[in-house]
Protein backbone atom coordinates (compact mmCIF):
# COMPACT_ATOMS: atom_id res chain seq x y z
CA UNK A 1 0.00 0.00 0.00
CA UNK A 2 1.66 3.38 -0.92
CA UNK A 3 1.41 6.10 1.27
CA UNK A 4 1.49 9.78 0.15
CA UNK A 5 3.53 12.52 1.40
CA UNK A 6 2.19 16.18 1.98
CA UNK A 7 4.15 19.29 1.37
CA UNK A 8 4.47 20.19 5.16
CA UNK A 9 5.60 16.56 5.72
CA UNK A 10 8.07 16.69 2.82
CA UNK A 11 10.08 19.54 4.88
CA UNK A 12 10.15 18.16 7.48
CA UNK A 13 11.44 15.19 5.69
CA UNK A 14 14.49 17.34 4.41
CA UNK A 15 15.00 19.19 7.88
CA UNK A 16 15.54 15.77 8.92
CA UNK A 17 17.96 14.66 5.99
CA UNK A 18 19.91 18.03 6.50
CA UNK A 19 20.63 16.89 10.78
CA UNK A 20 21.50 13.74 10.22
CA UNK A 21 23.57 14.96 7.58
CA UNK A 22 25.33 17.76 9.68
CA UNK A 23 25.57 15.30 12.76
CA UNK A 24 22.77 16.86 14.68
CA UNK A 25 22.26 15.73 18.09
CA UNK A 26 19.95 12.67 18.14
CA UNK A 27 17.55 14.10 20.43
CA UNK A 28 16.71 16.86 17.85
CA UNK A 29 16.16 14.23 15.02
CA UNK A 30 13.87 12.03 17.50
CA UNK A 31 11.97 15.12 17.63
CA UNK A 32 12.01 15.91 14.26
CA UNK A 33 10.72 12.07 13.63
CA UNK A 34 8.02 12.36 16.14
CA UNK A 35 6.39 15.62 14.19
CA UNK A 36 6.79 13.98 11.21
CA UNK A 37 4.88 11.35 12.88
CA UNK A 38 2.32 13.06 14.28
CA UNK A 39 1.98 15.64 11.01
CA UNK A 40 -1.67 15.21 9.59
CA UNK A 41 -0.32 15.89 6.28
CA UNK A 42 0.17 11.84 6.21
CA UNK A 43 -2.48 10.22 4.74
CA UNK A 44 -2.20 6.65 6.56
CA UNK A 45 -3.32 3.56 4.97
CA UNK A 46 -6.88 2.61 4.50
CA UNK A 47 -8.10 1.06 7.85
CA UNK A 48 -4.35 1.60 9.58
CA UNK A 49 -6.14 2.85 12.83
CA UNK A 50 -7.86 -0.31 13.28
CA UNK A 51 -4.80 -3.06 12.55
CA UNK A 52 -2.17 -3.70 15.18
CA UNK A 53 1.40 -3.17 14.16
CA UNK A 54 2.21 -6.42 16.59
CA UNK A 55 0.67 -9.55 16.50
CA UNK A 56 1.99 -11.27 20.28
CA UNK A 57 2.13 -15.11 19.86
CA UNK A 58 2.53 -17.53 23.07
CA UNK A 59 4.15 -20.48 22.67
CA UNK A 60 6.27 -22.92 23.91
CA UNK A 61 9.02 -25.52 22.51
CA UNK A 62 9.04 -26.47 19.62
CA UNK A 63 6.19 -24.93 18.75
CA UNK A 64 7.36 -21.42 18.74
CA UNK A 65 10.24 -22.97 15.99
CA UNK A 66 7.40 -23.72 13.77
CA UNK A 67 5.83 -20.62 13.95
CA UNK A 68 9.06 -18.47 13.20
CA UNK A 69 9.49 -20.33 10.02
CA UNK A 70 6.56 -19.46 8.94
CA UNK A 71 7.23 -16.06 9.51
CA UNK A 72 8.82 -15.08 6.17
CA UNK A 73 5.40 -15.78 4.53
CA UNK A 74 3.68 -14.10 7.04
CA UNK A 75 5.60 -10.61 6.15
CA UNK A 76 5.46 -11.15 2.64
CA UNK A 77 1.47 -10.90 3.09
CA UNK A 78 1.61 -8.05 5.87
CA UNK A 79 4.97 -6.46 5.43
CA UNK A 80 3.39 -3.82 7.75
CA UNK A 81 2.41 -6.73 10.39
CA UNK A 82 5.20 -8.07 12.71
CA UNK A 83 4.77 -10.88 14.73
CA UNK A 84 6.53 -11.48 18.32
CA UNK A 85 6.52 -14.84 19.74
CA UNK A 86 6.95 -15.22 23.28
CA UNK A 87 8.15 -18.85 24.41
CA UNK A 88 8.03 -20.67 27.72
CA UNK A 89 8.85 -24.16 28.76
CA UNK A 90 5.71 -26.29 28.35
CA UNK A 91 4.52 -26.30 32.08
CA UNK A 92 5.69 -22.46 32.63
CA UNK A 93 3.25 -21.39 28.64
CA UNK A 94 0.36 -23.08 30.06
CA UNK A 95 0.18 -21.76 33.59
CA UNK A 96 0.97 -18.06 32.53
CA UNK A 97 -2.00 -19.27 29.61
CA UNK A 98 -4.21 -20.12 32.38
CA UNK A 99 -3.70 -16.65 34.57
CA UNK A 100 -4.16 -14.63 31.46
CA UNK A 101 -7.81 -16.24 30.81
CA UNK A 102 -8.60 -16.19 34.44
CA UNK A 103 -7.72 -12.30 34.83
CA UNK A 104 -8.21 -10.58 30.81
CA UNK A 105 -4.69 -9.22 31.14
CA UNK A 106 -1.10 -9.94 29.60
CA UNK A 107 -3.58 -11.89 26.69
CA UNK A 108 -1.62 -12.23 23.36
CA UNK A 109 -3.79 -12.46 20.15
CA UNK A 110 -2.54 -16.03 19.34
CA UNK A 111 -1.69 -18.61 22.10
CA UNK A 112 -0.68 -22.23 21.26
CA UNK A 113 -2.36 -24.76 23.31
CA UNK A 114 -1.67 -28.80 24.24
CA UNK A 115 -4.69 -30.70 23.64
CA UNK A 116 -5.15 -31.45 27.19
CA UNK A 117 -5.46 -27.50 28.21
CA UNK A 118 -7.68 -27.23 25.18
CA UNK A 119 -10.35 -29.73 27.09
CA UNK A 120 -9.94 -28.01 30.30
CA UNK A 121 -10.42 -24.56 28.65
CA UNK A 122 -12.78 -25.39 26.13
CA UNK A 123 -15.58 -26.00 29.54
CA UNK A 124 -14.62 -22.32 30.57
CA UNK A 125 -16.26 -19.03 28.20
CA UNK A 126 -12.55 -17.80 27.49
CA UNK A 127 -12.08 -18.91 24.29
CA UNK A 128 -13.40 -17.57 21.09
CA UNK A 129 -16.14 -19.80 19.26
CA UNK A 130 -14.30 -20.20 16.17
CA UNK A 131 -17.76 -20.98 14.28
CA UNK A 132 -18.37 -17.12 14.26
CA UNK A 133 -17.12 -14.59 12.57
CA UNK A 134 -14.65 -13.50 10.64
CA UNK A 135 -13.44 -17.25 11.44
CA UNK A 136 -16.09 -19.18 10.40
CA UNK A 137 -14.24 -22.81 11.22
CA UNK A 138 -17.00 -24.95 9.81
CA UNK A 139 -16.42 -24.04 6.43
CA UNK A 140 -12.81 -25.78 6.69
CA UNK A 141 -13.87 -28.43 9.13
CA UNK A 142 -13.74 -31.50 6.62
CA UNK A 143 -10.06 -30.42 5.56
CA UNK A 144 -9.29 -31.44 9.03
CA UNK A 145 -8.77 -35.02 11.07
CA UNK A 146 -11.80 -36.09 12.58
CA UNK A 147 -10.64 -37.03 15.60
CA UNK A 148 -8.57 -33.42 16.23
CA UNK A 149 -11.08 -31.50 15.25
CA UNK A 150 -13.31 -32.92 17.78
CA UNK A 151 -10.70 -32.23 20.29
CA UNK A 152 -11.46 -28.63 20.22
CA UNK A 153 -15.46 -28.87 20.75
CA UNK A 154 -16.51 -27.49 24.12
CA UNK A 155 -19.98 -26.78 25.35
CA UNK A 156 -22.56 -26.23 23.13
CA UNK A 157 -20.52 -27.18 20.29
CA UNK A 158 -18.69 -23.98 20.27
CA UNK A 159 -14.99 -24.99 18.56
CA UNK A 160 -12.31 -23.11 20.70
CA UNK A 161 -9.01 -24.09 19.16
CA UNK A 162 -7.44 -25.04 15.31
CA UNK A 163 -5.45 -28.20 15.42
CA UNK A 164 -1.88 -27.98 13.58
CA UNK A 165 -0.59 -31.08 14.87
CA UNK A 166 -1.45 -34.68 16.29
CA UNK A 167 -0.31 -37.46 18.08
CA UNK A 168 -1.06 -40.59 17.13
CA UNK A 169 -0.58 -43.66 19.61
CA UNK A 170 2.22 -46.09 18.56
CA UNK A 171 4.85 -49.01 19.87
CA UNK A 172 7.65 -48.24 19.39
CA UNK A 173 10.07 -51.18 20.37
CA UNK A 174 13.82 -52.46 19.93
CA UNK A 175 13.93 -54.77 16.83
CA UNK A 176 17.58 -56.31 17.74
CA UNK A 177 16.23 -57.14 21.61
CA UNK A 178 12.83 -58.67 20.38
CA UNK A 179 15.27 -60.64 17.97
CA UNK A 180 17.30 -61.65 20.92
CA UNK A 181 14.63 -62.74 23.03
CA UNK A 182 13.12 -65.25 19.53
CA UNK A 183 10.18 -62.80 19.38
CA UNK A 184 8.50 -60.67 16.44
CA UNK A 185 6.53 -58.19 16.24
CA UNK A 186 3.13 -60.29 16.18
CA UNK A 187 4.07 -61.57 19.53
CA UNK A 188 3.73 -57.83 21.01
CA UNK A 189 0.59 -56.75 19.57
CA UNK A 190 -1.74 -59.96 18.82
CA UNK A 191 -3.55 -58.88 21.93
CA UNK A 192 -2.60 -57.33 25.35
CA UNK A 193 -2.09 -60.70 26.88
CA UNK A 194 0.19 -61.75 23.99
CA UNK A 195 2.26 -58.04 24.89
CA UNK A 196 2.88 -59.17 28.84
CA UNK A 197 3.24 -62.39 27.76
CA UNK A 198 5.99 -61.70 25.64
CA UNK A 199 7.94 -59.17 28.52
CA UNK A 200 7.95 -62.37 30.68
CA UNK A 201 10.24 -63.55 27.66
CA UNK A 202 12.18 -60.53 27.10
CA UNK A 203 12.73 -59.64 30.71
CA UNK A 204 13.98 -63.51 31.11
CA UNK A 205 16.05 -63.84 28.19
CA UNK A 206 17.20 -60.25 27.48
CA UNK A 207 16.81 -58.75 31.52
CA UNK A 208 15.08 -55.66 29.36
CA UNK A 209 12.07 -54.45 30.54
CA UNK A 210 8.85 -54.53 28.63
CA UNK A 211 7.84 -50.77 29.81
CA UNK A 212 9.17 -47.67 31.80
CA UNK A 213 5.92 -48.14 34.20
CA UNK A 214 3.01 -50.00 34.59
CA UNK A 215 0.83 -46.97 34.14
CA UNK A 216 2.20 -46.60 30.89
CA UNK A 217 -0.43 -49.93 30.46
CA UNK A 218 -3.32 -48.40 32.16
CA UNK A 219 -3.25 -45.32 29.84
CA UNK A 220 -3.79 -46.78 26.94
CA UNK A 221 -6.27 -49.11 28.26
CA UNK A 222 -8.68 -46.47 29.51
CA UNK A 223 -9.09 -44.50 26.37
CA UNK A 224 -9.84 -47.97 24.31
CA UNK A 225 -13.73 -48.70 23.53
CA UNK A 226 -15.35 -45.77 24.50
CA UNK A 227 -18.94 -44.89 23.72
CA UNK A 228 -20.22 -42.13 21.95
CA UNK A 229 -21.02 -39.09 24.02
CA UNK A 230 -18.36 -40.89 26.62
CA UNK A 231 -15.05 -39.21 28.07
CA UNK A 232 -12.17 -41.12 30.30
CA UNK A 233 -13.69 -40.33 33.28
CA UNK A 234 -17.19 -38.63 32.65
CA UNK A 235 -19.95 -39.14 30.49
CA UNK A 236 -21.94 -36.11 29.07
CA UNK A 237 -24.17 -35.83 32.40
CA UNK A 238 -21.24 -36.03 34.30
CA UNK A 239 -21.59 -39.64 35.56
CA UNK A 240 -18.50 -41.24 37.14
CA UNK A 241 -17.48 -43.97 34.84
CA UNK A 242 -14.22 -45.37 36.38
CA UNK A 243 -16.00 -47.98 38.29
CA UNK A 244 -16.24 -50.18 34.73
CA UNK A 245 -14.76 -53.12 32.97
CA UNK A 246 -12.60 -50.28 31.27
CA UNK A 247 -10.85 -49.52 33.83
CA UNK A 248 -11.09 -52.98 35.70
CA UNK A 249 -8.93 -54.53 32.88
CA UNK A 250 -6.78 -51.49 32.76
CA UNK A 251 -5.84 -52.25 36.50
CA UNK A 252 -5.22 -55.86 36.21
CA UNK A 253 -3.38 -55.83 33.30
CA UNK A 254 -1.08 -53.26 34.65
CA UNK A 255 -0.96 -55.02 38.30
CA UNK A 256 0.19 -58.43 36.28
CA UNK A 257 2.72 -55.56 34.84
CA UNK A 258 4.28 -54.87 37.96
CA UNK A 259 3.90 -58.33 39.64
CA UNK A 260 5.80 -59.95 36.77
CA UNK A 261 8.85 -57.42 37.47
CA UNK A 262 8.29 -55.83 33.41
CA UNK A 263 8.25 -52.37 34.24
CA UNK A 264 11.43 -50.43 35.43
CA UNK A 265 9.17 -48.09 37.52
CA UNK A 266 10.74 -44.77 35.98
CA UNK A 267 8.47 -42.22 35.22
CA UNK A 268 8.44 -40.23 31.21
CA UNK A 269 10.46 -37.54 30.46
CA UNK A 270 12.93 -38.22 34.00
CA UNK A 271 16.78 -39.01 33.45
CA UNK A 272 16.38 -42.82 34.17
CA UNK A 273 13.56 -43.16 32.03
CA UNK A 274 15.69 -41.49 28.81
CA UNK A 275 18.96 -43.72 29.99
CA UNK A 276 16.89 -46.94 29.99
CA UNK A 277 16.64 -45.99 26.09
CA UNK A 278 20.47 -45.56 25.81
CA UNK A 279 21.21 -48.30 27.13
CA UNK A 280 18.72 -50.42 26.04
CA UNK A 281 17.05 -51.52 28.69
CA UNK A 282 13.62 -50.67 27.66
CA UNK A 283 12.12 -52.95 25.32
CA UNK A 284 8.90 -51.40 24.28
CA UNK A 285 7.39 -47.98 24.52
CA UNK A 286 3.75 -46.88 24.29
CA UNK A 287 3.80 -43.58 22.87
CA UNK A 288 2.52 -40.89 20.09
CA UNK A 289 4.51 -41.08 16.74
CA UNK A 290 6.64 -37.72 17.62
CA UNK A 291 8.60 -40.20 20.33
CA UNK A 292 11.02 -41.62 17.28
CA UNK A 293 11.78 -37.86 16.44
CA UNK A 294 12.92 -37.11 20.19
CA UNK A 295 14.91 -40.40 19.87
CA UNK A 296 16.62 -39.86 17.20
CA UNK A 297 17.40 -36.29 17.69
CA UNK A 298 17.93 -36.14 21.91
CA UNK A 299 17.46 -38.94 23.56
CA UNK A 300 18.96 -41.60 21.95
CA UNK A 301 20.28 -41.10 18.98
CA UNK A 302 23.30 -43.62 19.16
CA UNK A 303 20.26 -46.54 19.15
CA UNK A 304 19.35 -45.55 15.09
CA UNK A 305 18.60 -48.36 13.25
CA UNK A 306 17.49 -50.52 16.04
CA UNK A 307 13.91 -49.35 16.46
CA UNK A 308 10.66 -49.82 14.19
CA UNK A 309 7.04 -49.01 14.60
CA UNK A 310 3.87 -50.87 15.17
CA UNK A 311 0.28 -50.47 15.83
CA UNK A 312 -0.92 -51.14 19.34
CA UNK A 313 -1.58 -54.21 20.70
CA UNK A 314 -5.04 -55.67 19.72
CA UNK A 315 -5.56 -53.01 17.25
CA UNK A 316 -6.16 -49.80 19.46
CA UNK A 317 -6.06 -46.89 18.49
CA UNK A 318 -5.52 -43.80 20.83
CA UNK A 319 -4.19 -40.19 20.51
CA UNK A 320 -1.08 -38.64 22.52
CA UNK A 321 -0.84 -35.46 22.95
CA UNK A 322 -1.63 -32.43 19.54
CA UNK A 323 -0.97 -28.71 19.10
CA UNK A 324 -3.82 -26.62 18.55
CA UNK A 325 -4.31 -22.34 18.51
CA UNK A 326 -6.56 -20.18 20.02
CA UNK A 327 -7.52 -16.82 20.75
CA UNK A 328 -9.02 -15.46 23.62
CA UNK A 329 -12.17 -13.71 24.12
CA UNK A 330 -10.45 -10.38 25.65
CA UNK A 331 -7.79 -10.23 23.49
CA UNK A 332 -8.55 -6.51 21.34
CA UNK A 333 -10.59 -7.10 18.47
CA UNK A 334 -9.11 -5.34 15.76
CA UNK A 335 -6.63 -7.85 16.49
CA UNK A 336 -8.63 -10.76 16.09
CA UNK A 337 -8.95 -11.05 11.87
CA UNK A 338 -5.26 -10.75 11.83
CA UNK A 339 -4.53 -13.72 14.57
CA UNK A 340 -7.00 -15.56 12.39
CA UNK A 341 -5.17 -15.39 8.93
CA UNK A 342 -2.04 -16.17 11.13
CA UNK A 343 -4.00 -19.69 12.31
CA UNK A 344 -4.55 -20.17 8.98
CA UNK A 345 -1.27 -20.06 7.62
CA UNK A 346 -0.07 -22.11 10.25
CA UNK A 347 -2.63 -24.67 10.20
CA UNK A 348 -4.38 -24.72 6.80
CA UNK A 349 -1.95 -24.14 4.33
CA UNK A 350 -0.16 -27.77 3.18
CA UNK A 351 3.39 -26.54 2.96
CA UNK A 352 3.75 -25.28 6.22
CA UNK A 353 2.21 -28.59 7.37
CA UNK A 354 4.67 -30.28 5.67
CA UNK A 355 7.65 -28.09 6.65
CA UNK A 356 6.81 -28.44 10.56
CA UNK A 357 6.42 -32.06 9.79
CA UNK A 358 9.35 -32.21 8.33
CA UNK A 359 12.17 -30.33 10.22
CA UNK A 360 10.08 -30.85 14.03
CA UNK A 361 8.38 -34.25 13.62
CA UNK A 362 4.97 -32.37 14.07
CA UNK A 363 2.79 -34.93 12.74
CA UNK A 364 0.08 -32.64 10.23
CA UNK A 365 -3.46 -31.94 11.93
CA UNK A 366 -4.41 -31.08 7.90
CA UNK A 367 -5.73 -34.07 5.67
CA UNK A 368 -4.56 -32.51 2.57
CA UNK A 369 -0.72 -33.07 3.98
CA UNK A 370 -1.43 -36.69 4.34
CA UNK A 371 -0.71 -37.47 0.56
CA UNK A 372 2.63 -36.09 0.20
CA UNK A 373 5.17 -38.98 -1.15
CA UNK A 374 6.98 -38.01 1.71
CA UNK A 375 4.71 -40.07 4.43
CA UNK A 376 6.15 -43.09 1.88
CA UNK A 377 10.08 -42.15 2.80
CA UNK A 378 11.35 -44.63 4.65
CA UNK A 379 12.82 -43.65 7.94
CA UNK A 380 16.92 -43.88 8.74
CA UNK A 381 16.31 -44.02 12.67
CA UNK A 382 13.69 -47.05 12.43
CA UNK A 383 15.96 -49.44 10.03
CA UNK A 384 13.97 -47.90 6.75
CA UNK A 385 10.99 -48.72 7.91
CA UNK A 386 8.13 -46.53 5.95
CA UNK A 387 6.39 -45.93 9.29
CA UNK A 388 4.63 -42.76 8.82
CA UNK A 389 2.03 -44.94 6.45
CA UNK A 390 1.78 -46.93 10.20
CA UNK A 391 0.88 -43.95 11.71
CA UNK A 392 -1.72 -42.24 8.95
CA UNK A 393 -3.62 -44.97 8.97
CA UNK A 394 -3.62 -45.15 12.73
CA UNK A 395 -5.23 -41.53 12.83
CA UNK A 396 -7.92 -42.46 10.34
CA UNK A 397 -9.53 -44.80 13.47
CA UNK A 398 -9.06 -42.40 16.28
CA UNK A 399 -11.95 -41.64 17.98
CA UNK A 400 -12.19 -38.03 20.58
CA UNK A 401 -13.09 -38.60 23.56
CA UNK A 402 -15.41 -36.05 25.07
CA UNK A 403 -13.91 -33.97 28.18
CA UNK A 404 -14.42 -32.69 31.02
CA UNK A 405 -13.95 -29.90 33.61
CA UNK A 406 -12.74 -32.28 36.11
CA UNK A 407 -10.55 -34.57 34.00
CA UNK A 408 -7.66 -33.59 35.39
CA UNK A 409 -8.52 -34.11 38.79
CA UNK A 410 -9.84 -37.72 37.63
CA UNK A 411 -6.42 -38.74 36.64
CA UNK A 412 -4.88 -37.53 39.44
CA UNK A 413 -7.61 -39.64 41.55
CA UNK A 414 -6.94 -42.68 39.67
CA UNK A 415 -3.01 -42.60 39.18
CA UNK A 416 -3.08 -42.49 42.88
CA UNK A 417 -5.46 -45.04 43.08
CA UNK A 418 -3.44 -47.26 41.07
CA UNK A 419 -0.28 -47.02 42.57
CA UNK A 420 -1.75 -48.04 45.83
CA UNK A 421 -2.93 -51.25 43.59
CA UNK A 422 0.72 -51.81 42.70
CA UNK A 423 2.39 -50.83 45.76
CA UNK A 424 0.59 -51.50 48.88
CA UNK A 425 -1.44 -54.71 47.26
CA UNK A 426 -5.11 -52.42 47.40
CA UNK A 427 -7.89 -54.91 45.77
CA UNK A 428 -8.93 -53.38 42.53
CA UNK A 429 -12.27 -53.47 43.22
CA UNK A 430 -11.43 -50.97 46.29
CA UNK A 431 -9.59 -48.76 44.62
CA UNK A 432 -12.16 -47.89 42.01
CA UNK A 433 -14.82 -47.88 44.24
CA UNK A 434 -12.99 -45.13 46.31
CA UNK A 435 -12.09 -43.29 42.96
CA UNK A 436 -16.07 -43.60 41.98
CA UNK A 437 -16.94 -41.87 45.21
CA UNK A 438 -14.30 -39.24 45.24
CA UNK A 439 -14.74 -38.02 41.70
CA UNK A 440 -18.99 -37.78 42.21
CA UNK A 441 -18.58 -35.40 44.61
CA UNK A 442 -16.49 -33.20 42.35
CA UNK A 443 -18.19 -34.29 39.16
CA UNK A 444 -20.49 -31.61 39.13
CA UNK A 445 -18.98 -28.27 40.97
Amino acid sequence: MRHSTAPGARRLLARWRSAASTGMGVALIAGVLLCLLASPGIAQPAGASAAPRTLLVAAYPAIDEVIKEALPEWQRRHPDVAVKVVSRQFADHHTAMTTALSTGSHLPEVMALEVGYVGRFAMGGGLEDLRQPPFNIERVRDRFVPYAYQQALGRAGRVVAVPADIGPGSLLYRADILAKAGLTEADLTGSWDSYVAAGVQLKARTRAYLVSHARDIKDVLIRSGLKPGEGLYFDQDSNVLVNSPRFVRAFELARTVRQNKLDAKVTTWSNDWSEGFRRGTLATQLSGAWLAGHLNHWLAPQTAGKWRAAQLPENTFVAYGGTFFAIAKASPAPNKALAWELIELLTLSRERQLAAFKAHDAFPALLDAHTDPFFEQPIAFLGQQPARLVWRDATRRISAAAVHKQDAFAEEVINTELDKVLDQNKPITQALADAQRLLAQRARR
